[in-house]
């Protein structure tokens, strides 16, 4: 049978397009590629990109105070949201168009609009057209939902975020996983009255207990009016505002209300289920270690198959599926070990377990303190290194940082980590001095065996 095309990608963010742009243009195979939005997808549009930028500008905050202690006399300025605003929809627009470029320049035929599967391999454009492929990617991504309860249309979610006309006097911000953290965290600092909601014990569930319990402690200390055991039952107009019910009874009035509470694979209406693509609860694709579905000529990676959601692992699965389907290599995804950060202030990185999900005997090493630089002019700020070694084998199992540029430091360790570096590689590397991240090799005594 004879193909328009060697692959057809449906999505035109991180994973699709690195995958789109390596086949055609690495391997010579036709390509094409259909996205229905703007390309970049979630991490450059609405993700990664626009929020680290909004961490950055939200971190000037604290600049003249903190310059006072150094002997500088800066006053203090306002923030100016159009302005960051405008400029921050400049830079997106570069980017759209890096991407746009990228895939023109590699041979991709790019289409902007929405399809769906009509078989196993043929696509359908939404005016009717058709093409087939002899391959066929989903990379469609995923998007914020909202809890169904009363007024839940008058509260927005991370995607609107970015398009405010201007930032409230007040925000609520529901959920304790990294993005209501992290816009917990940029919202206050760029002057908004920050109060956040979570329903269970502690935020950021699922990572380090003591990494979660001191980044809480910071968030609050700088601002952030963070409650947990909480939630919101229901929320009503009250004039410019909306007035919000919690779960125990009370009522409090917010100029907006954020809700980060969870995200869902853009599956609905591809066809998918129709072609017999086996959909897990929760609507994300089912596929193998090599991201192939249940129709052999169907595969899907990001976050629309919900493995590891995170802008690198979508792009690694790729790679894997260039190398798999059209370099004749076939090559599973490595989901192990994956460093990651969450951009609070302060950051958050981790790689491997936590102390919590450990299944054999490990030694604990960990180490609270002020960092130099803001305990020189009297701040109260603190940061976390921890380590997690197996008994038996000395690797260094799990790391965790509370740390200014938490992520940029889990990079450089979460090499160490992959390549299985034991507690004595550690020691024996020495220290640079004098830096907070000095402390992940100097730390000699365990301080509990569990």
């Amino acid at each position: 049978m004879t193909f328009d095309y060697d692959l057809f990608v449906i999505g035109g963010g991180s994973g699709g397009v690195r995958a789109a742009r390596v086949a055609a243009g690495e391997t010579g195979a036709k390509v094409a590629l259909a996205e229905e939005d703007r390309y970049g997808g979630t991490c450059v549009i609405r993700g990664c990109v626009p929020k680290k930028l909004m961490v950055f500008a939200s971190e000037f905050s604290h600049l003249s105070a903190n310059a006072a202690g150094y002997g500088w006399n800066i006053p203090q300025g306002t923030f100016d949201w159009t302005a960051f605003r405008t400029r921050l929809d400049a830079e997106l627009d570069r980017l759209e168009g890096i991407y746009r470029r990228l895939l023109n320049t590699a041979g991709v035929e790019t289409f902007d609009t929405r399809a769906t599967l009509v078989d196993a391999h043929t696509v359908r454009f939404a005016n009717g057209d058709t093409r087939t492929a002899k391959h066929i990617l989903v990379a469609t991504g995923g998007h914020p939902t909202l809890p169904d309860i009363d007024g839940k249309e008058l509260a927005i979610t991370s995607n609107d975020i970015f398009h405010l006309d201007s930032l409230p006097e007040t925000m609520l911000i529901v959920g304790g996983g990294f993005i209501a953290c992290e816009f917990a965290c940029i919202l206050a600092g760029m002057g908004v009255k920050v109060t956040q909601f979570y329903r269970g014990d502690q935020i950021l569930r699922g990572f380090d207990d003591e990494a979660r319990n001191l980044l809480a402690h910071e968030m609050r200390r700088k601002g952030v009016d963070l409650q947990v055991n909480i939630n919101v039952t229901g929320i009503e107009q009250d004039g410019d505002a909306v007035r919000v019910t919690d779960t125990n009874g009370d009522t409090r009035t917010f100029g907006k209300v954020l809700f980060a509470t969870g995200r869902a694979p853009n599956t609905a209406g591809l066809g998918l289920v129709e072609l017999g693509v086996e959909l897990k609860p929760g609507g994300a694709i089912a596929v193998d270690d090599y991201s192939q579905t249940a129709v052999p000529s169907i595969y899907a990676i990001g976050d629309v198959t919900d493995r590891v959601n995170l802008t690198p692992v979508a792009i690694r699965e790729g790679m894997a599926f260039v190398d798999t389907v059209f370099r004749g290599r076939p090559t599973p995804v490595d989901h192990d070990l994956i460093p990651s950060a969450v951009y609070t202030q302060p950051e958050l990185g981790t790689i491997g377990i936590t102390e919590e999900q450990l299944s054999e005997p490990a030694e604990i090493y960990s180490t609270t303190f002020r960092p130099m630089q803001t305990a020189f002019i009297g701040s109260e700020d603190r940061v976390l290194m921890k380590l997690i070694v197996s008994k038996e084998t000395r690797r260094v199992l799990g790391c965790h940082i509370v740390a200014p540029n938490a992520g940029e430091l889990i990079q450089m360790a979460g090499i160490a980590i992959k390549m299985g570096a034991t507690k004595e590689d550690f020691d024996r590397t020495v220290a640079v001095h004098p830096t907070i991240s000095e402390e992940i090799v100097t730390m000699r005594t365990a301080v509990r065996s569990v």
